[in-house]
């Protein structure tokens, strides 16, 4: 795969905010790096940065699991335990530039995995941000483009904000459902952060049930709804 120049800038900015979010959190309030994630309840905000930095680490390394398994991750967590937050983004600062590079000339993959736990970090901390970034509106896209091959043969799905003049359909013809949320809402709920009943809360025309486990793409949909 090719990389992509505008992707390693969006992950450089993604990079930084998450970088600035840390480092404030723990000089005003370092407790709060030990809230869990409401995105991925297992791990604390400081589980999610480590996890952040090991996937960086392991894409230089060239050794991502390509099933992105439960004990891959974990070991991203496990190799960490007990840093500190100063250190662990020592860590992720010596692995920026290399990454950024690696984006831009080789695969823009590391971009999703940047975006989407930026806005889970940020459930936790109760700080958000970034929800205008290019970085999320590439995710946004490419996500969307894997729910139209999931929904192949299918009715097709339209998906429209309600802030901007972002409008995705996965076929042509008449649409089966038609979601209408904010841009923000929507790039959520195409990478798995939003719950069933928010998402037929979005459902405007038709009946999104049937489509419903064509929105858990990156896992199971929350049961509960998160606070980003």
């Amino acid at each position: 795969m090719a990389g992509d120049p505008q992707a390693a800038q969006a992950w450089r900015e993604t990079y930084e905010r998450v970088r600035s979010l840390v480092e404030e959190t723990d000089r005003d309030d370092p407790g709060a790096l030990d809230r869990p994630v409401p995105a991925t309840p297992d791990w604390s905000a400081r589980d999610l940065l480590a996890h952040m930095i090991g996937v960086d680490r392991d894409t230089l390394a060239d050794d991502v699991d390509d099933e992105l398994g439960e004990a891959w991750t974990q070991k991203h967590v496990d190799e960490r335990s007990g840093r500190s937050a100063a250190d662990l983004l020592a860590e992720w600062r010596d692995l920026a530039d290399d990454l950024e590079r690696f984006v831009a000339t080789q695969d823009p993959a590391p971009l999703g995995d940047a975006v989407i736990h930026e806005q889970d970090l940020r459930g936790a901390l109760g700080v958000p941000g970034g929800r205008e970034s290019a970085g999320l509106a590439a995710i946004r896209d490419q996500m969307a483009e894997g729910l139209g091959e999931r929904l192949a043969g299918r009715g097709p799905v339209r998906l429209q904000a309600s802030d901007t003049d972002w409008v995705w359909q996965s076929g042509d013809g008449e649409p089966a459902v038609v979601l209408q949320a904010s841009a923000y809402d929507l790039a959520r709920a195409l990478t798995t952060r939003r719950t069933a009943e928010q998402l037929r809360g979005y459902t405007v025309d038709g009946d999104v049930d049937p489509f419903l486990d064509d929105f858990a793409g990156l896992g199971p949909l929350p049961t509960e709804a998160l606070p980003e």
